[in-house]
């Protein structure tokens, strides 16, 4: 190789470098894959669209990542993590000290209550003493399901595999109430059978360590870089208005809690 040749070529990787370098990592970023409204759903074209797909794409965007929308089935979407079929898990899926066993989270990015759900003509409470007998639908593998059994010990719990399911018996009268994310039921109650069947019986007593303090990002145990860029990630879509701007699209209301 001539010395002209070899100058070029020490040029040209010169600039090709910080290109390569500027490319976004990319990462398989986990949703549940049964529609969740107003956070995720799949639209005509099959595009997922919701407050959560947004949030996950404006995240993603403020840690230079180049994140992929993967659906994957909610009762699979922590072994799905762990197996290295995804990277990260944006589903709504609370920060509870069960999964911390398994999984890491960042810090939380949203937090609602939890509530309970019922039949307009059953008037009750959403306490042990008002669903005492009652049939309880709740989606398997959430913190509603775990709350339930710890609490409601005296009610029969019923458990779906997608909240749509346990929603849709509540209806059909194969169910006497269900518990859910306070902003999930209030969607449903928006629509045609919601309005036609039920009303909210109320908020659930707090238990943080079986309902955790919020929604969080799922990561790898050890997978502490990626936590970094994700908290910081999410402090400055919360500082530069991103946060709030997407939100108000949605809720009028602050989603990100206490």
């Amino acid at each position: 190789m001539t010395s002209l040749m070899r100058t070029l070529t020490a040029a040209l990787l010169g600039l090709m470098l910080p290109a390569l370098g500027a490319q976004a990592q990319t990462v398989k970023a986990g949703i549940a894959a049964e529609p969740y409204p107003p956070f995720a759903s799949p639209d005509a074209s099959g595009k997922w669209t919701g407050w959560e797909v947004e949030i996950t794409e404006a995240i993603c965007k403020a840690a230079k990542l180049d994140c992929e929308i993967t659906p994957v089935a909610w009762d699979g979407i922590i072994p799905a993590l762990t197996s290295r079929k995804i990277d990260a898990i944006f589903a709504s899926m609370s920060i509870t000290a069960e999964r911390m066993q398994t999984i890491d989270f960042s810090d939380k990015y949203y937090n609602t209550p939890a509530a309970v759900m019922g039949p307009k003509a059953d008037k009750f409470t959403a306490t042990p003493e008002g669903l005492k007998g009652k049939i309880i639908g709740v989606q398997v593998a959430t913190i509603h399901e775990n709350y339930a059994k710890k609490y409601f010990t005296a009610a029969q719990i019923k458990s779906y595999q997608t909240q749509d399911e346990a929603n849709q018996d509540l209806v059909a009268g194969r169910v006497d109430a269900v518990q859910a994310d306070l902003l999930a039921l209030k969607v449903f109650l928006e629509s045609p059978d919601g309005k036609a069947c039920c009303d909210l019986k109320g908020e659930v007593k707090q238990d943080v360590e079986v309902l955790g303090p919020g929604a969080g990002v799922g990561l790898r145990k050890g997978d502490d870089a990626m936590k970094a860029k994700f908290n910081a990630a999410i402090k400055q879509i919360r500082a530069d208005g991103t946060y709030d701007k997407i939100s108000k699209k949605y809720f009028d209301f602050d989603i990100y809690g206490k």
